[in-house]
């Protein structure tokens, strides 16, 4: 490994990635990549037929094809990376590259955490409010909704990146991490830190604690209206209807917050084992997680089922 001239600023960072662990790279390679190709086609599929089915111009299918082309931004800004780092022996990246890299994730994961609180209230509006839904969430609304989400994540994501790439990097050069992640970014910086720390706390508030106090505030309502409903077949298919949504945020947020919340391990042994699960969990993440959006949705979603299987059922085909 290299590292820079401590007197000269860094022009390019090495990502590390699996290199102590080379037996796992062509493993991680094959896996990816089936993953990346499975995310293409299963979000790619439900983008058409929320657009081309009139039966799912609806705001909650609308804020599902804004998740699934989110998905597709969010792995294209990173796994193309990834696989490539596992192909070659030099693993590096320019700075300006590095930082269009971070910019782009950090925007898409800003981005989704709020389109699911906004999926959130639309599901609290169809179940707890129906005879309202029509005129609380018209075109009007959700249109800006989704918008709103995609400009607040593209702002956070330009003041972090920027706040981060400003800072001199002229020590070690290499990242611990498969990308270009903003946390082992930071670790390289020859400089105080402490605005980047208190600016990426008070976003995270914003965008982790605030949707996640707003989406369990709205699933405590749909429960409890739920449960008013005297038959069992009425709460069953009630539910049916945000399950899917609540899989999604159940996977999304858990991930995240064991990513960020579990406790460091002090012995050397264990520190090697958390530095490999502190690289694949991100990895989960950031692959896995928008793999299965598209397939909880089209499994536990009879519309999105019956709309695919219309899309994909050749021309003048009757069953």
């Amino acid at each position: 490994m290299e590292k820079a001239n401590e007197t000269s600023p860094v022009m390019g960072f090495i990502l590390l990635g699996l290199s102590a662990h080379p037996k796992l790279e062509r493993t991680f390679f094959v896996l990816i990549l089936l993953m990346y190709l499975v995310i293409l086609l299963g979000n790619g599929v439900l983008i058409l037929v929320t657009i081309l089915d009139s039966r799912l111009h609806t705001p909650m299918y609308f804020f599902l094809g804004n998740l699934s082309f989110l998905d597709i931004c969010y792995t294209t800004s990173s796994v193309p990376l990834v696989v490539d780092s596992f192909l070659t022996s030099r693993k590096t990246i320019s700075f300006s590259a590095c930082a269009v890299q971070m910019a782009l994730s950090y925007a898409m994961a800003g981005t989704e955490c709020l389109l699911l609180s906004m999926m959130a209230f639309d599901r609290y509006v169809a179940i707890c409010n129906p005879l309202r839904y029509p005129v609380i969430m018209n075109k009007a609304a959700y249109v800006p909704m989704a918008a709103s989400s995609w400009v607040a994540g593209s702002t956070a994501s330009m003041v972090q990146t920027s706040l981060a790439m400003r800072l001199p990097f002229c020590g070690d050069n290499i990242i611990n991490h498969f990308t270009c992640e903003i946390l082992a970014v930071l670790k390289l910086a020859c400089a105080d830190i402490s605005v980047n720390v208190i600016s990426m706390g008070v976003t995270n508030v914003i965008f982790l604690g605030v949707p996640v106090l707003f989406i369990s505030f709205s699933y405590v309502l749909i429960l409890d209206t739920i449960l008013r409903i005297p038959s069992v077949e009425g709460r069953r298919k009630t539910f049916s209807t945000c399950s899917a949504h609540l899989t999604v945020v159940v996977i999304f947020y858990g991930t995240l917050f064991f990513m960020y919340g579990k406790p460091k391990s002090k012995d050397s042994m264990g520190a090697d084992k958390e530095d490999l699960s502190d690289k694949l969990i991100p990895l989960f993440y950031g692959v896995v997680t928008p793999m299965l959006n598209p397939i909880i949705y089209s499994l536990r979603n009879k519309d999105v089922k019956a709309a695919v299987r219309s899309l994909l059922r050749p021309k003048g085909f009757t069953q």
